[in-house]
């Protein structure tokens, strides 16, 4: 498998099988300088964390173009349904969705989940999601979503022994590296790190340093990818 990084909390995972886009936020994005269309290309499913409009970002052109299935909280994919997008996947914290190769797990996260339309008009789209997926060849992956730490993030890791973690760390609208790192090291045995959300909004923490400190002895863990750039999962 193959997975790539559009920055943010943007991700691509081809499996031979499937192309899964998760949080596809890429027209707006600072870290993003390709084409929407082509990193974009042959998706099938579209795995969404939450309704912000820096995950969300463009599931529904993407959708239109593609027939991706989309998958998130009940009221953000029929939300998206009144937009246009034709096949959805409603589901909720603790449902698990089964597709050809993988399955799909939304966890709990500590968050908010709104859509603000024109007129500053904000319309509540559900509760926030981590998504945990896991494919049939044993490997597993646990996007975090935007979330703070919790305790019951042991439980995640009982339940699903995630092997690659996509932690945010960019502090402000989630958890900052410190605490991200406190969380990788107290719940998961994660074998692979992968920091995002940062450096994308002049309010969010512009690097992860703070976070490689933070994580010491395990820094070896962390993977920084370079945007856009396919690297084997």
């Amino acid at each position: 498998m193959k997975m790539t990084y559009f920055g943010h909390s943007a991700f691509r995972i081809d499996t031979g099988r499937a192309v899964i886009l998760i949080d596809p936020f890429l027209t707006g994005n600072p870290h993003f300088k390709g084409d929407v269309a082509k990193a974009t290309e042959g998706a099938t499913h579209i795995l969404l964390s939450h309704g912000h409009g820096d995950h969300v970002g463009d599931t529904v052109e993407i959708a239109r173009r593609t027939g991706a299935r989309v998958l998130g909280t009940y009221e953000l994919v029929n939300w998206l349904a009144s937009k246009g997008v034709e096949t959805i996947e409603p589901a909720n914290t603790g449902g698990t969705v089964k597709f050809d190769g993988f399955s799909v797990t939304l966890t709990q996260a500590f968050h908010s989940s709104a859509s603000v339309e024109e007129g500053g008009k904000i319309t509540y789209l559900g509760m926030p999601n981590g998504i945990v997926i896991h494919f049939d060849d044993g490997s597993s992956v646990y996007h975090m979503g935007d979330t703070d730490i919790f305790g019951d993030m042991a439980l995640i890791e009982e339940l699903h022994q995630p092997k690659i973690g996509l932690v945010p760390i960019g502090d402000r609208l989630t958890m900052g590296g410190a605490v991200a790192a406190l969380a990788c090291r107290r719940y998961f045995n994660f074998k692979t790190i992968i920091p995002l959300h940062y450096g994308t909004m002049p309010i969010l923490d512009a690097d992860p340093q703070r976070f490689m400190d933070a994580m010491e002895d395990e820094s070896s863990r962390v993977l920084l990818p370079e945007v856009g750039q396919p690297f084997d999962i």
